[in-house]
């Protein structure tokens, strides 16, 4: 895509876990997002059925570019009871780029998720995501069809899981957008199957095939949802909502191993991390966008958009943001920070 970037380091935004960090003064901090082109998909009938809408900032962008926006949120608000929960929101998501979105409770990660997901309907402003404005002016079926581009991981799903459900079944229901696996065998099933155990290899979950899910442990159980996302045929998105809540450090540090390779192995085209905790920030992710009460206060990629400024206000604390090999950690007003890696 073309137009302003942010980068001052290695290319699309990885770090290469050796160089140094780019050292961010506050004054650089960016705030929103550069939208520089966009395809609007209309249901038949529709007023712009085909049309093409650019928004350019910049430079035209090529079709090409256009061709690799994943899903883009456009000065998306909503408003409940009163109050914003979101608030003018924009953001723009490529295929190959993995993002992270940061905040604190009550930010409204959440709410922005429920609007991608068709599940809240913002107040003002549009998502594009392909098929989605279908969906919007069809039934509840072609919702379901639409959901098959969103491999959606989050522990509202993992507590509608029947206990007696097979890692088997979990996985295969993925294909189907639902959740328990009721449907009923046919002669396309034994595809199904084959097709089923080779994402619990892609897992290394070949072992959890007939194991019943209450036995899983709880990283076994996140492995398995990553699974079932993989197992959509349309999925252009992975989102983890909050996925190693529950886990132990060692468990967690295992996860988080498992989605940086799942990632470089190129296993989706791009990824959605929410959480409020750096550390599960892995290497792979290369753009962030930093929440604060509903409004984007840093957002673009990674290195531009987390520093210690951004996510002091964040967080409503003095912090401090280290960057060592990839990796993030916080340190609260004169905690002591190690050696090694560099305050950013």
């Amino acid at each position: 895509m073309s137009g302003p970037t942010y980068q001052k380091n290695a290319p699309g935004g990885k770090s290469s876990g050796t160089d140094p960090p780019h050292v961010i003064s506050a004054g650089e901090r960016p705030i929103g997002a550069e939208t520089v082109g966009r395809q609007l998909f209309k249901g038949p009938g529709s007023r712009t059925a085909g049309a093409f809408l650019l928004a350019f900032r910049g430079p035209p962008a090529s079709l090409p570019d256009m061709a690799a926006i994943v899903f883009e949120m456009e000065n998306v608000s909503v408003q409940r009871g009163g109050k914003r929960i979101l608030d003018r929101i924009d953001l723009v998501v490529e295929r190959d780029q993995h993002w992270v979105i940061l905040g604190g409770n009550g930010s409204g990660k959440t709410s922005l998720l429920n609007v991608l997901m068709g599940y809240l309907t913002p107040t003002t402003g549009e998502v594009h995501m392909r098929g989605r404005e279908d969906a919007v002016n069809s039934d509840s079926q072609s919702w379901d069809d639409w959901r098959k581009r969103i491999g959606f991981v989050s522990s509202s799903i993992s507590q509608l899981i029947d206990p007696g459900e097979t890692g088997l079944e979990i996985v295969r229901s993925g294909r189907h957008a639902m959740v328990n696996f009721w449907q009923q065998d046919d002669e396309d099933s034994r595809a199904e199957i084959r097709a089923a155990e080779k994402i619990l290899e892609k897992v290394n979950c070949t072992y959890l095939r007939d194991q019943v899910w209450a036995t899983m442990s709880q990283g076994e159980r996140q492995r398995i949802l990553i699974g079932r996302a993989l197992m959509a045929q349309k999925m252009e998105v992975l989102v983890l909502d909050e996925p190693c809540a529950g886990l132990d450090p060692v468990a967690r540090e295992h996860f988080l191993q498992f989605v940086e390779e799942l990632t470089e192995k190129g296993s989706f085209r791009s990824l959605v991390l929410v959480t409020h905790h750096v550390e599960e920030i892995i290497p792979a992710i290369t753009h962030a966008l930093v929440l604060k009460e509903g409004k984007a206060i840093s957002q673009g990629e990674k290195r531009r958009a987390l520093n210690s400024f951004s996510l002091s206000e964040a967080f409503g604390a003095e912090l401090k943001l280290r960057s060592r090999l990839g990796r993030y950690r916080l340190y609260h007003g004169d905690e002591f920070v190690p050696e090694g890696g560099q305050i950013v």
